[in-house]
């Protein structure tokens, strides 16, 4: 053996070399990594034609090897890192010779290409990433973290550490609403670190924090690790489910598991939201607590109000905290009574489809040992009883149609359950009256005329609900009903989106935030998946940018806010009428309702054009894409180079000799603590892009074929990959600080601010490690 080390081992280190060497050339990445590929087979392919690279592999030819099978231990699990005495036999790390593995890695990465990059199930995911990239660059190129740093500054500033909490909160915000880090740490430092510098800020906690926050968009949903990881790991997790299932003795995953082995990018955003929040707090807790014991270097700064009128403390409790919670209190409370609740008058033409049992309990007695294993023997008795209930029933109930007596018995008992005020019109209701709610507290020495015009056209609309409306009224009836209250709720409401425009901290972070409400919204509730949702994101993020550059050019934004408004008009005409036109027997009112909604669609159309054409005829629309088509080309290049390059480690044993070096170990946690480990250093040296598409494949099929839930293990992953763009020497955050930091801060006081960071991170790690509940709750409470 070549210095002592296995064939395997060599061809490993070779591999890092030249990959680290690429990336170390200055060479772009996405090119780098393929070369490194192409240069260490090369390599490899040399060395083990000289006969110099010689795996010891286990001598399956041998008695003791037999003995170990016979005594019930499946090959698969025998390796030279768990059962060292038994007798080896040298080999070529090329059993066939190169010329074989060449011949199979260029089918191979044909394969792969077209199965993860062109054809895939994958691909439609992977389209979120040009969306959400084109997201993040619009939103970016608006200037909105201009108006958010100063707005923000105004609301923490006097606050010890004010400036430093302030990068956090707008650093979360972008992270929702763009997910860039480059774009966001540039921004920020451009913008937030002159300001700090001169208002006496440490460099070290001004460098940290905005380093520390630009990152935020890497776990914070919408993100696109998130989404590049996701897609990836879906399809890991299903496939090492399998193979663990078929260890175990079962056919499939399903019947091993008892449930479908499957994880989905929307899943991970909503695994995601908690620890993404996390992570804000103690940053922004870190940055008070520092300013708190450091008052000289983070000290409390006063940069002006965000309202025109000032507030009395009374005042402001009332209108921005009572009335709010009293209304959103009241109204989940009447959702318990049952007062508030579904309409919903449809009804099934079919029965419903019998229960299944819990577990399925025709297997055999080797699965059925490994079932109760897993899931205990009070599970296996309770399947065993639910199976022998539904045999005895005959089987499980088929779905069958109803006849007319039924369909109508069910649709009076539905109607009979329904609630007095419908969801939507609550939901509606409430929204428009935080509106009114608000806009009193920005200006309460206003005159009260017109709010409170629409506080009575709120109680209206409610007294409508509940004595003229029922679940059997037609949705043209409930239109003409609704007219009168909602006309006096819209004069209200137009007086106080004016009174709200004039609160600076309202007409900033309104627009973006409902934005991301539409977007993570649509996802986090299962409306959508994160593709449709990304593509709204990005039509929205395009509008908002034109409305700001009309408003920066004096010119009038009502194409912009009407063509918003078309789209919410589409919304509610599509949730409340029947639009399905192709159908016989279309009634007046759905024929009218359509071509309202169509309208409604050609000119929230016209008016994304219309945004297209503004951004393009100022200069903003053009770098966009171009930056656009920029990042997304090095992304998808680099897919294709790692797998190019897994292809070279699977081809001469790396990846199996890696894998079975993890399955050595019988504890899952000491092997997931040191795949963290390796992850956590090679995030000083590796993008998160190459550590997603290079390592993950290698180390997913162990980590994901175990007991962990794969939400924690992902996320796990992704918070542990936000480590890479902090961690010195090769951070890219840090890089992007260096280069639009004032000469007087050093490279010094960026390595020693981001620091504490990493620290934050790191037990930001344990506590996701000691508490997995913070990332399954959202998902257990919101089934996606």
């Amino acid at each position: 053996m070549l210095f002592g080390l296995d064939g395997v081992e060599i061809g490993l280190i070779i591999v890092f070399i030249c990959l680290f060497g690429g990336i170390l050339s200055g060479f772009p990445v996405a090119f780098a990594i393929a070369g490194a590929g192409v240069i260490s087979f090369g390599i490899i392919a040399a060395l083990d034609s000289a006969g110099l690279l010689i795996h010891q592999a286990i001598d399956e030819s041998t008695q003791a090897y037999r003995d170990l099978v016979n005594s019930g231990i499946k090959p698969d699990t025998i390796s030279v890192f768990r059962y060292p005495d038994l007798p080896r036999i040298g080999e070529p790390v090329f059993p066939s010779g190169w010329e074989v593995a060449l011949d199979r890695n260029v089918s191979f990465v044909v394969n792969r290409m077209n199965e993860r990059v062109l054809a895939g199930q994958s691909i439609e995911t992977l389209l979120a990433v040009l969306m959400f990239v084109l997201m993040g660059i619009t939103l970016e190129r608006s200037k909105i973290a201009n108006d958010l740093l100063t707005t923000m500054a105004r609301v923490f500033g006097p606050l010890p550490g004010g400036l430093a909490v302030s990068i956090v909160v707008v650093g979360a915000f972008l992270a929702a609403s763009t997910g860039i880090v480059g774009a966001t740490v540039v921004t920020m430092g451009l913008l937030a670190l002159p300001t700090m510098l001169r208002n006496n800020y440490s460099p070290e906690i001004a460098t940290g924090v905005i380093a520390a926050s630009g990152t935020l968009g890497q776990i914070i949903p919408p993100s696109i690790v998130i989404v590049l990881l996701g897609t990836l790991a879906g399809d890991l997790y299903s496939a090492a489910q399998e193979n663990r299932a078929q260890l175990a003795g079962c056919t499939d995953a399903l019947t091993y598991l008892g449930e479908p082995a499957v994880v989905s990018v929307g899943t991970l955003f909503q695994a995601a939201l908690l620890p993404g929040i996390m992570l804000a707090l103690l940053y922004a807790l870190y940055a008070f607590g520092f300013a708190l014991l450091n008052p000289d270097k983070a000290p409390a700064v006063e940069m002006g109000a965000t309202n025109a009128e000032p507030i009395t403390r009374n005042e402001a409790f009332t209108w921005f905290l009572g009335a709010p919670v009293l209304i959103i209190v009241g109204t989940i409370l009447l959702g318990n009574l049952n007062i508030v609740g579904s309409q919903s008058t449809q009804v099934s033409a079919f029965s419903d489809i019998g229960q299944a049992a819990s577990l399925r309990t025709n297997v055999g007695e080797e699965c059925k040992a490994s079932m109760i294993e897993l899931h205990g023997q009070a599970a296996w008795d309770d399947a065993v009883a639910q199976q022998e209930e539904i045999d005895a029933a005959g089987g499980v109930q088929q779905s069958q149609r109803l006849t007319d007596e039924e369909f109508a018995a069910a649709v009076d008992a539905k109607v009979a359950n329904a609630a007095p005020i419908g969801t939507g019109t609550a939901i509606l209701l409430v929204l428009l009256g935080l509106i009114l709610t608000t806009a009193k507290g920005i200006a309460p020495s206003r005159e009260n005329q017109p709010l409170l015009i629409g506080g009575i056209g709120v109680v209206l609309a409610l007294l409508v609900d509940i004595i003229l409306l029922g679940p059997t009224n037609s949705s043209g009836f409930y239109v003409f009903a609704m007219a009168i209250p909602f006309a006096l709720i819209f004069y209200g409401v137009v007086e106080g989106v004016k009174r709200c425009a004039q609160n600076e901290l309202v007409r900033v972070v309104f627009p973006p935030l409902i934005l991301i409400v539409a977007v993570l919204g649509s996802i986090l509730g299962g409306i959508t998946n994160p593709t449709p949702a990304a593509a709204l994101g990005a039509g929205g993020a395009i509008m908002l940018a034109a409305y700001r550059k009309l408003t920066d050019m004096d010119r009038s934004p009502k194409v912009i806010i009407w063509s918003t408004l078309a789209i919410v008009i589409c919304i509610l005409v599509g949730v409340n009428f029947d639009l399905r036109i192709n159908q016989p027997n279309v009634s007046a009112q759905s024929w009218f309702a359509f071509f309202v909604a169509y309208g409604a669609y050609l000119y929230a159309l016209f008016g994304l054009l219309f945004s297209c054409w503004i951004l393009y005829t100022s200069g903003v629309l053009t770098p966009v894409v171009r930056e656009t088509a920029k990042v997304t080309s090095m992304v998808f290049t680099i897919l294709i180079g790692s797998q190019l390059l897994n292809l070279v480690v699977i081809s001469f044993g790396g990846e199996h000799y890696i894998q079975q070096f993890l399955k050595s170990f019988d504890n899952e946690f000491t092997v997931f603590l040191i795949v963290m480990l390796v992850l956590f250093i090679l995030g000083f040296v590796l993008d998160f892009l190459e550590i997603i598409y290079i390592v993950i494949p290698i180390v997913g099929p162990v980590i994901y074929g175990g007991t962990f839930d794969p939400k924690w293990v992902t996320i796990m992953i992704a918070v542990n990959l936000q480590t890479s763009f902090l961690t010195p020497p090769f951070g890219f955050a840090l890089f992007y600080l260096r280069g639009v930091a004032p000469k007087e801060v050093t490279t010094g006081h960026i390595y020693r601010g981001i620091i504490p960071f990493v620290l934050i991170q790191v037990a930001g790690l344990a506590l996701l490690w000691t508490f997995p509940g913070i990332v399954t709750l959202i998902p257990d409470l919101i089934p996606n």
